[in-house]
């Protein structure tokens, strides 16, 4: 996709170091944003460092205040306070609750420098030149709004973005193979009853019941038409079975946090799980044998991207962009390609890392050495392949994205029925 079929330029000439009270006002004299250049971080902290914030300052004399939250909590801050935010790390599932709003800008591409180098799984839902699946809310069908102030998705690309793409993935089971001992290949395994009281699922109604939902698919009781949008039916039906689960012992917890879902499998109290590449990350640097299994049906996606308050001043806006375009420029891309996620502009990433690392990370090939994590530790050996193979082959496997349903009330209402049972 190039510029000129994006914008319309040519033709017509936007740490926890502490969390903002409700009621705050966004509004400071441009002399005191210039003097203190920070921006208030909201996201969860999953996707929050402190090597980035510290490179930031560092490169451009930006100080970013981290606002660590849920991920239903980034919701509601969005919805409910955006003045109490700069800008906002957020997951494009979670748009069709926060567009209507209105509190959400739509943020102007042509200010992003390395937007016609943004990965085409945004934009086009292709993988080397090949789609992928859709189902749910894949980012291609929530990417573009029809005007800056819009609530409304556009179906043709506009220059207005809802969030500019930062980071995504395929998401898998994360297995214990030194406890487990066989090959597993199907996501049906999560409820297979060799694993009682040995397995746990997620505990985010709406990325949890996805998860479900593969795994329905793989045990061959049901066929979406679309896992991210069921019908009340089709609720039932698959809470139903998790509930017939957890009441036979199946799981030993439901984890919210990704830190819980370390502890969990590092101790070895679980061995078959929902999980995130870092969690597996963070077990492998631990030293304990931690795998990110490749399934037969495919991965469930996610992807996130950054947002602007429609309360920003003018001042912090520009401070933003920059801060934005600085993210895609390449080191925080090779950062988190380290952790086991992808950058949305792959170019910049690549020409931050060692051909080495580009290898094993992204082209799917035996380490030349050792693979390390961003804070140093070992996470692979010397002729260690990545699990899944290459990036073509991982993200060419999606088979859904995180959503919000329709019934997305009622979807909550039943998980929540599910976890008290």
């Amino acid at each position: 996709m190039t510029r000129s079929t994006l914008s319309r330029r040519d033709m017509l000439k936007a740490t926890t170091a502490g969390v903002a009270a409700t009621g705050f006002v966004a509004y400071a004299p441009a002399i005191h944003a210039a003097e203190t250049k920070t921006l208030r971080y909201l996201g969860t902290a999953v996707n929050q460092s402190a090597e980035i914030a510290e490179k930031v300052k560092e490169d451009l004399g930006i100080t970013i205040e981290y606002i660590p939250v849920t991920t239903d909590e980034v919701t509601k801050r969005i919805v409910t306070q955006p003045n109490s935010f700069d800008v906002v790390d957020s997951e494009y599932f979670s748009l069709k609750k926060l567009m209507p709003s209105g509190n959400l800008l739509g943020m102007d591409a042509n200010r992003i420098k390395q937007f016609d180098n943004i990965t085409p799984a945004f934009t086009k839902g292709e993988i080397a030149g090949k789609k992928i699946g859709d189902q749910g809310t894949a980012p291609k069908k929530v990417l573009y709004l029809e005007g800056q102030y819009s609530t409304t998705f556009s179906e043709e690309p506009t220059e207005w973005i809802t969030l500019i793409p930062t980071v995504y993935n395929a998401d898998t089971l994360g297995i214990r193979p030194d406890l487990i001992g066989r090959p597993i290949s199907k996501w049906s395994e999560l409820l297979n009853p060799e694993f009682k009281g040995k397995a746990s699922i997620l505990n985010i109604p709406s990325i949890g019941i996805m998860d479900a939902a593969m795994v329905v698919e793989s045990m061959g009781e049901y066929e979406y038409p679309d896992k991210g949008n069921m019908t009340k039916k089709e609720i039932d039906m698959t809470m139903g079975i998790l509930t017939e689960a957890k009441k036979n012992g199946q799981f030993r917890a439901f984890w919210s946090d990704f830190n819980e879902s370390v502890n969990l499998m590092a101790s070895g109290e679980v061995v078959i799980q929902s999980m995130w590449s870092p969690a597996i990350t963070a077990v492998r640097s631990q030293g304990i044998e931690c795998v990110y299994q490749p399934l037969d049906e495919g991965y469930r996606a996610w992807a996130a991207g950054f947002g602007l308050p429609k309360t920003i001043t003018e001042e912090k806006s520009d401070l933003a962009y920059e801060f934005i375009n600085w993210f895609l420029s390449g080191w925080a891309g090779a950062f988190l390609n380290r952790q086991g996620y992808y950058s949305a502009v792959l170019p910049t990433a690549q020409a931050n890392m060692e051909s080495y690392e580009w290898d094993y990370w992204m082209l799917g090939k035996p380490a030349a050495q050792d693979i390390l994590s961003p804070s140093g530790q070992k996470l692979a050996g010397v002729g260690e392949v990545r699990d899944g193979g290459s990036y073509e082959e991982r993200m060419g496997s999606v088979e859904c994205w995180n959503a919000v349903m329709d019934e997305n009330r009622y979807m909550v209402r039943k998980w929540n029925e599910f976890i008290a049972a």
